[in-house]
C-alpha cells in the first residue's frame, strides 16, 4: 500500500497569504504546504482521504488519475471544500462513494446541494454516492477494510481511519482509550502536530509526540502543520529518530 501526502498544511495552507513569517519566505520546498490531504493506493484501488480546496492542484501534481472514493474526517472547509473538482473523476468513471459521518453528509448537503440533487440536477454537476461511517462499525473500501477511529477536535466530533497496519489521524485534540486500542500494532502512524504552543482544538507537537509514544507505531509522520512550527529542516533534526515531519508529494509504502 502507498501513501501519497497531497497536502500537510494547515487550514491556512504555507504560505500564508500577505504573511511575512519567515518560514512563509523559505525557498525549501518542503515548506510549502497546501492543505491536508492523502492519497492512499495499493493493487488497482485509489481512495482520497479529505478533499480541501486544494484537491485540483494535488490531483495535477501526484498524476492521480483515478479516485474510487472519498473518505472524509469532518466538514471544515480545509478538509471539504474541493468536491466541486471531482467532475473529471465522474466524467471517466460515474458515482464516487464518499464516506462520513451523517452530520458532515447532512452539512456537504447543506453547502453543496447541486451535488446531491436528484431533480432536475445540472448535467456537468458533480455525482456521489453517500455512505454514512458509524463508529465501531468497519466498512470495506476495495479489498481492504476501514476501521473508524473516533477522536474530538475540540468540541467537534472527527473520524480518523484504520487501513491494515496504517492510520491516519487529523485535527485531534483529545481521544478515549477505547479508541487508542485500536491504533495498536501499526507500522504507520500520521498524527497532526499544529504548532509548539499549545492549541485549544489540535495537538501541539509535545501532545502529539506523547500520543506517539502512548500508541508505539514502528514509524510516525506529523501533519497538518501550521508555518509557526518553524522551518521543516530545523524540526526534523529535533524529532525522535522514528518520528518525521511529513511534506507534500512524500510518499512512503507499506
Amino acid at each position: 500500500m502507498k501513501v501519497y501526502f497531497l497536502g500537510t498544511g494547515t487550514s491556512q495552507g504555507i504560505p500564508v497569504i500577505g504573511s511575512d513569517h519567515p518560514v512563509c519566505k523559505s525557498k525549501d520546498f518542503k515548506d510549502k504546504r497546501l492543505r491536508v490531504s492523502i492519497w492512499i493506493s495499493w493493487d488497482n484501488f485509489s481512495y482520497i482521504i479529505d478533499c480541501g480546496p486544494d484537491f485540483r492542484q494535488q490531483m495535477l501534481t501526484s498524476n492521480c488519475s483515478k479516485v474510487d472514493g472519498i473518505l472524509f474526517t469532518h466538514e471544515h472547509s480545509d478538509h471539504t471544500a474541493g468536491i466541486d473538482d471531482i467532475r473529471p473523476f465522474n466524467f471517466k468513471q460515474g458515482e464516487i462513494p464518499i464516506y462520513a459521518n451523517q452530520r458532515v453528509i447532512t452539512n456537504l448537503k447543506s453547502r453543496f446541494s447541486y451535488v446531491f440533487e436528484t431533480v432536475n440536477k445540472y448535467p456537468g454537476a458533480p455525482s456521489v454516492a453517500t455512505n454514512e461511517v458509524i463508529n465501531n462499525q468497519p466498512f470495506s473500501i476495495g479489498n481492504k477494510t476501514a476501521i473508524p477511529v473516533n477522536v474530538m477536535h475540540g468540541n467537534l466530533q472527527v473520524f480518523g481511519y484504520r487501513i491494515d497496519d496504517f492510520a491516519y489521524l487529523t485535527d485531534v485534540k483529545t481521544i478515549e482509550e477505547s479508541e487508542i486500542l485500536k491504533l495498536k500494532n501499526l507500522k504507520v502512524l500520521v498524527i497532526n502536530a499544529l504548532r509548539e504552543e499549545p492549541h485549544d482544538t489540535h495537538f501541539n507537537l509535545k501532545e502529539a509526540l506523547d500520543f506517539i509514544t502512548l500508541v508505539q507505531p514502528e514509524k510516525a509522520y506529523l501533519t497538518h502543520i501550521s508555518h509557526v512550527m518553524g522551518f521543516h529542516e530545523d524540526v526534523q533534526k529535533s524529532l525522535p529518530e522514528n518520528v518525521f515531519l511529513a511534506y507534500d508529494n512524500l510518499e512512503i509504502t507499506l
